[in-house]
């Protein structure tokens, strides 16, 4: 970690959780404001040579959360976190490391309606069975300040 007196002269950094299910454009968005992200689907093809293997999550998710810490003790000024995360138990960690490193904790959430997500989902490259949307769809819980966000956005559905 840096010194007590080098992190406090620098600002305080963002951590920005994207929230949405598979084909909400949380991927796209990051594309188009030119942003870096700490992908969970871009680890799993570094380690796994294939975007789509859930077999690995748990060495996916520990890669994610040693990159997330390292950009947080770099005190890098926005960290984004590409995943679906879709419950507040998937986003309790995120929240509590941003704490630990004395960053502000966002959530964007990508409300997007599922039968965009399933037509944005049939036209892509790697296509998530439609049973699995649905699956996903029925567990998700809004994001919200009462489970410790600092702020909740909305990112509205964009196109098809």
């Amino acid at each position: 970690m840096l010194p007590a007196t080098t992190v406090s002269s620098l600002p305080v950094p963002r951590l920005v959780v994207m929230v949405g299910l598979p084909g909400a454009g949380k991927s796209s968005y990051l594309r188009s404001i030119g942003a870096q992200a700490i992908s969970s689907d871009a680890v799993r093809l570094m380690l796994a040579d294939d975007e789509t293997d859930q077999t690995i999550n748990g060495r996916v998710f520990a890669t994610v959360t040693y990159l997330l810490r390292q950009r947080l003790e770099l005190r890098r000024p926005v960290t984004y976190l590409d995943a679906t995360n879709l419950v507040r138990r998937d986003r309790r960690g995120w929240l509590q490391l941003g704490r630990e490193y004395g960053a502000r904790v966002e959530a964007l959430w990508f409300d997007v309606p599922l039968e965009v997500c399933k037509a944005r989902n049939a036209g892509r490259g790697r296509v998530v069975p439609e049973w699995v949307l649905d699956l996903m769809a029925a567990r998700f819980v809004p994001p919200s300040e009462a489970e410790g966000f600092d702020e909740v956005r909305k990112c509205p559905a964009r196109g098809k």
